[in-house]
């Protein structure tokens, strides 16, 4: 992906720069996982039962671990290493709690994790044509994403992402860290939060999503265990909780006072500090006339978001 600068309307390309070393690339991340993923660092180079962990990392929003990996070397297998790494985690949970509680000086309890939205995140400057095709089974708990320098010390970090989610890894595979990290960790999609008689909400849904991604082309639509997340970036902006008869509009870093709401219709959820470490104001869609106020309320968040 070539990068330019505007000089009297002329682009003049940025040279990329090599990046020589993996823990060079360890060291960028982990001092700034926060500003690039939104995730809490815990720790370098964990090791346990033989294996060494680069990066432990906690993902607040979603209450679960994220582990990451550097690479420099372009030959490592994406599944074979991901799923050891995952089935680490989920055979030794007290030592990960362990590990965050000692580092963070907190008291994270096992049922404060949820286990299930796991994942592994691959960093290096390039991956082989082999490793990109891994990421297309539509239930790999993996991320792939490539590092690259620049003058002036730009850093950009892309994640690659599947050109075409294709069958289950169960289908092709019977190896057993493989079947036992996966009866754990899942790979949520909107389906699965919605129930067959929800025809209603369903409906509210498509209407809505088709709507939101139209604000912006770098919106994604992310699907977690319990809601559809909407992010630009690493930050969720909002997100639709899904039940029969409603959606509960949440918006994210925003209290009642924050926007405009001349109807008076949104509240402010009490626990999000404590939960979510950040404020989240909700809006009940509960009939058809409801989707254009929550509209306007969505285009106030994208715009605060924006400026």
């Amino acid at each position: 992906m070539p990068l330019f600068n505007i000089k009297n309307k002329q682009l003049i390309p940025i040279k990329e720069k090599k990046i020589d070393l993996e823990k060079d690339i360890q060291e960028i991340t982990g001092d700034n996982l926060e500003t690039v993923f939104d995730l809490k660092f815990i720790a370098h180079e964990f090791a346990l039962n033989g294996l060494r962990i680069d990066t432990l990392a906690f993902d607040e929003e979603n209450k679960s671990f994220v582990i990451i990996e550097y690479k420099k070397d372009r030959s490592f297998s994406i599944i074979d290493q991901g799923y050891a790494y995952l089935a680490l985690m989920l055979n030794n949970k007290a030592d990960f709690i362990l590990e965050y509680n000692e580092k963070m000086n907190d008291n994270l309890k096992r049922d404060d994790v949820d286990w299930s939205q796991s994942r592994v995140l691959f960093i290096s400057h390039s991956f082989t044509p082999h490793q990109r095709n891994a990421i297309n089974f539509q239930d790999l708990p993996m991320e792939l994403w490539e590092i690259k320098k620049y003058d002036n010390n730009i850093i950009l970090y892309n994640q690659l992402k599947a050109s075409e989610k294709s069958d289950s890894i169960k289908t092709i595979t019977k190896d057993k860290t493989i079947v036992s990290v996966n009866k754990e960790v899942k790979n949520y999609t909107v389906d699965a939060l919605f129930k067959d008689d929800w025809n209603i909400s369903r409906e509210w849904y498509e209407k809505l999503k088709t709507r939101i991604l139209e604000l912006d082309n770098r919106i994604d639509e992310v699907p977690t265990k319990h809601y559809v997340g909407y992010k630009i970036g690493k930050n969720v902006i909002l997100a639709l909780n899904i039940r029969k008869s409603n959606i509960e509009l949440q918006l994210y870093r925003v209290k009642p006072t924050d926007i405009k709401d001349p109807e008076k219709r949104v509240e402010y959820m009490d626990s999000s500090m404590r939960y979510w470490n950040k404020h989240v104001s909700r809006f009940y869609i509960k009939n058809d006339d409801d989707m254009d106020y929550a509209m306007f309320l969505i285009k106030q968040i994208y715009n605060n978001y924006s400026k």
